[in-house]
């Protein structure tokens, strides 16, 4: 479907962020089985179910504002899921896996920081007052989640490893 309007562009990128939240249904239990923090793998499993009342919140946006979610595939986030498998892949189990698994996790964080954000303004732009707030909650529950992560990092015993 061709994007020649401010709403085409609101229906293509919530489907895009609908495709990215069910990507991160698949890759946020990885994410917990890989960590070795306690706290990490409660982090991951916790947003888990804030990503699945987030792909419901997209779902009702859709049917409050009329329309059907097309099929996208979120390139975007399916980029940073595969670079952040490779990272699962290629480092051990242990802190600096934990390290590599907060930072992979922020930068998907952002990447939906960014997305909430630009959906925000335009629902608003087009005067979809009852979506505002569905998108916002979902917004507000990224922003906490990459503070979480932050604070995850912060407080992590990472040693340098000697060889």
């Amino acid at each position: 479907m061709p994007v020649k309007s401010v709403k085409d562009l609101f229906v293509h990128e919530i489907s895009d962020t609908y495709n990215a939240e069910k990507q991160m249904t698949r890759s946020l239990p990885k994410l917990a089985r890989a960590a070795t923090d306690p706290e990490l793998r409660q982090a991951f499993e916790d947003h888990l179910q804030e990503t699945r009342n987030q792909v419901e919140r997209l779902e009702q946006v859709a049917e409050q504002c009329g329309f059907k979610l097309k099929r996208i595939k979120c390139d975007g986030m399916e980029g940073l899921v595969e670079e952040t498998m490779s990272l699962v892949d290629l480092i051990e189990k242990g802190p600096v896996l934990d390290a590599a698994l907060i930072g992979a996790a922020q930068k998907a964080e952002h990447y939906e920081i960014a997305g909430y954000t630009s959906l925000c303004l335009l629902a608003k732009k087009l005067g979809f007052a009852d979506a505002l707030p569905l998108l916002q909650t979902s917004l507000s529950e990224e922003q906490a989640t990459d503070q979480r992560l932050g604070l995850l990092a912060e407080a992590a015993q990472i040693e340098e490893a000697t060889a």
